[in-house]
């Protein structure tokens, strides 16, 4: 495996505050609009804070998954929500705080604290949680079934 690798993403706008996300390797696309609490924002659309988001909510889950096999670590179901706090930081809008809270449901053949700390490993080697300045807090909520 290479140790750099490339990600491309196109965005077309499309009208007032809305465009289209797309990359030439997936089928899909997103929409993405400038979100309700701005001027022409619309509601119920994907934001690029919505995005931000996503993208280190679903880092943790592909590096948990990794860590996680390579740990051996067997686990039931696995669900993450994610919350982001913006605040006006010196007269500019700032991502302050990202708040993970992974819910994470073991056999009881595994131990709780050993999937605790697969799951702060799994936060801590995310690339995209190491690429921003934003605090990111863990609150797992672990079960054993």
């Amino acid at each position: 495996m290479d140790d750099t690798h490339f990600y491309e993403v196109n965005l077309q706008w499309n009208s007032l505050t809305q465009g289209t996300l797309s990359s030439p390797i997936i089928t899909s696309q997103i929409e993405v609009v400038t979100p309700p609490e701005f001027p022409g924002g619309i509601k119920e659309k994907w934001t690029p804070e919505h995005l931000f988001v996503a993208a280190i909510n679903s880092c943790l889950m592909s590096t948990f998954l990794v860590i996680a096999e390579n740990s051996k670590l067997d686990f039931i179901s696995f669900e993450s929500n994610a919350v982001a706090k913006i605040e006006k930081v010196e007269g500019k809008f700032v991502v302050t705080e990202i708040v993970l809270k992974p819910k994470l449901i073991i056999p009881s053949t595994q131990h709780e604290d050993r999937a605790k700390r697969v799951l702060e490993m799994s936060e801590k080697n995310c690339a995209i949680s190491n690429s921003i300045k934003s605090k990111i807090s863990l609150e797992p909520n672990i079960t054993v079934n």
